[in-house]
């Protein structure tokens, strides 16, 4: 019979518990390593001028040493998997002693006696235990009566020669079994002075505990939607965006998101004064006219200018963090907005969030000149660019000059202009190339309801063949950030969009098929826009020409006669339904003349012979009808 077993029992909790502690060592291990052992650049503190110098060292203190293993998340995960580590060593010692045999059956220890013992102390053994775990005197207690049939087939097994030849050739009283099985759970289970106990347990775990697992885990997941964004952020930026919304308005809109509700929530007197002391001195004279109140788009409003004004040392450190959490946030929220105005087909307004996305990144505002993204570079060296016969306002312009008449440096050192030069090496450079063709081999030309590739061929002019483009210098940004590109086909004039998509290759040459349905007839004009998703002013316009032709004018297409016979030929799946109908047909059939052949035999004599008089009678009526 099967019974409860301890040494199965476990095994089972070995094989849970190595579920659980083998990829969570693997996690710590892996973290530890990585603190201990990751190169700078694996971190992305790479300093490739002076002024990204304070951004590294931030950095290598955020994400190296031994304090970074002291966060509240890693040291419980931490104490948790060395208690259960030392769970999994106590079990491992149970199964390799000797109690770590599983559903092994041994007389001798059943009837707790030693091996060899002659007959007489093998009775004595059985008389004495048979009366301990006799049902009659442990009425209900399951263990007992499962011990009881035990000791007695210990005892055949030691006393009756078939069930001792049977147990030595076998291991089992009962003779050979086909599988020996037995129930993985422990055996005190059993005991009628734990059945409350396990009753209550089982309620636990079956009405509160895994219902409230799944009601957590499906609670946290159903609000987070692609990339990590809650669906209550895209329900806002629907509401806070149009298809007409300005750059400056974008940082509320940001504020907005459903990931900054309980952080930027004002928590005390002091903070709320910290905040109207800031707007009013520092920050609204840079900021358009708010269109909501709420205490926590007010806040987020405010540190997102302060870090677009570069004025993030106003602030006190508590708000810094929560500026930094914005930040961090930042990249994947700015790509939902863009999601939502791709959804929405807002051209205008996704270029805009693009736009602010560049800001956020080089931590710029609308109306300041894109030289501030130069290292040292501040209003001052860009006044100074900016006057004289030859006005600056780029820095693909300023790049160009020759360097004695680079302006803005003369009170730089040498290691600022050698960061300058550097720079210029970094910033971006490109050239857009774009292909309009079908698929189709014979005719090159496109017609209403072809599939159309826009093929766009994007080079960086500023790296070797082969190099790759490295992390974007955003000295202002605290955390890394790769470059990559966003393309865009549409029409600007009428909002329309025809694809909107990120491009993160970093090779020195990308190639992008846009791939859509061809307008009715017609000569369209499409525009292509190139933008850099950190970089202000190295984007990239394009104009798209694509003439569409009327469908009609192609010429018929004529099915061979071969193909149209072919049309006309069963399917495998018709030919098996038909073998499968007339199966059934002949089956039928041959079931009718059975049963008519069986109705012949069981006629009797006398049905015979009335049968023949009904025919003959019907022969001579017709007979008569016809000499009438």
């Amino acid at each position: 019979m099967l019974q409860y077993d301890n040494s199965a029992f476990y095994f089972f909790l070995l094989s849970m518990l190595s579920f659980y502690l083998i990829p969570s060592w693997y996690g710590i291990l892996s973290r530890v390593y990585r603190i201990l052992s990751a190169s700078d650049k694996e971190i992305g503190a790479v300093t490739r001028t002076t002024a990204e110098q304070k951004k590294a060292e931030q950095l290598k203190k955020e994400t190296k040493g031994l304090t970074q293993l002291l966060t509240r998340s890693f040291l419980t995960n931490l104490a948790v998997t060395v208690i259960l580590t030392l769970v999994f060593l106590w079990l491992l010692y149970k199964v390799t002693s000797d109690e770590g045999q599983v559903n092994s059956f041994d007389p001798f220890t059943i009837l707790e006696i030693d091996s060899g013992a002659d007959s007489k102390i093998i009775k004595k053994a059985y008389r004495r235990l048979s009366l301990v775990y006799h049902p009659d005197k442990n009425p209900g207690d399951r263990a007992a009566a499962a011990k009881f049939i035990m000791v007695k087939k210990a005892y055949e097994s030691l006393t009756d020669e078939t069930a001792k030849e049977n147990w030595e050739k076998y291991g089992n009283p009962d003779g050979k079994q086909s599988l020996e099985v037995s129930i993985g759970l422990p055996a005190f289970l059993l005991d009628t002075n734990y059945r409350n106990l396990v009753l209550v347990a089982y309620l636990i775990i079956m009405v509160v505990v895994i219902p409230l697992a799944v009601w957590t885990y499906y609670s946290d997941s159903s609000q987070y939607g692609e990339k990590d964004v809650m669906y209550d952020t895209y329900s806002w930026f629907h509401h806070a965006l149009s298809d007409s919304s300005p750059v400056r308005s974008l940082p509320e809109s940001l504020a907005g998101a459903a990931e900054f509700r309980t952080r930027n929530k004002p928590t005390d007197a002091g903070e709320r004064k910290e905040i109207a002391d800031l707007m009013q001195k520092d920050i609204k004279a840079s900021m358009t006219k708010p269109k909501f109140n709420h205490p926590v788009v007010v806040k987020g409003n405010l540190l997102l200018h302060a870090h677009l004004l570069r004025k993030s040392n106003l602030l006190s450190p508590k708000l810094q963090d929560d500026l930094k959490y914005m930040l961090r946030c930042s990249n994947s929220l700015i790509e939902a907005m863009i999601s939502v105005c791709k959804h929405q087909e807002w051209l205008n307004t996704a270029i805009q969030c693009i736009e602010f996305g560049q800001c956020v990144a080089q931590a710029m505002w609308s109306k300041d000149s894109p030289l501030l993204q130069l290292p040292h570079f501040t209003q001052e060296e860009v006044k100074h660019c900016e006057n004289g016969k030859v006005k600056i306002t780029s820095i693909k312009q300023y790049k160009e000059l020759p360097d004695d008449q680079k302006k803005g440096m003369n009170d730089f050192t040498d290691a600022q202009k050698r960061d300058v030069a550097q720079y210029l090496n970094i910033f971006p450079d490109i050239t857009v190339e774009t292909r309009v063709y079908t698929d189709d081999d014979e005719d090159p030309a496109v017609y209403e309801g072809d599939l159309v590739t826009v093929e766009v061929t994007l080079t960086r002019n500023n790296l070797a063949p082969g190099e790759k483009a490295g992390l974007v210098h955003a000295p202002f940004f605290p955390f890394p950030k790769k470059e990559s590109w966003w393309v865009m086909l549409g029409q600007l004039h009428a909002g329309k969009i025809v694809s909107i998509e990120q491009l993160s290759n970093p090779n020195q040459k990308v190639v992008h098929k846009i791939k859509f349905q061809a307008p009715p007839k017609g000569t369209y004009v499409f525009d292509l826009v190139i933008k850099s998703n950190a970089y202000v002013g190295c984007d990239a316009q394009v104009k798209v020409d694509m003439e569409t032709k009327d469908a009609s004018t192609l010429p018929e297409y004529k099915v061979h006669a071969e193909d149209a016979e072919l049309d006309d030929e069963p399917t495998l799946f018709e030919e098996m339904l038909n073998a499968n109908i007339e199966r059934d047909s002949d089956d039928e059939d041959s079931d009718d003349e059975d049963e008519d052949a069986d109705n012949g035999q069981a006629m009797s004599a006398a049905d015979k012979k009335k049968e023949q008089l009904r025919k003959a009678r019907q022969d001579d009526d017709d007979d008569d009808s016809d000499s009438d």
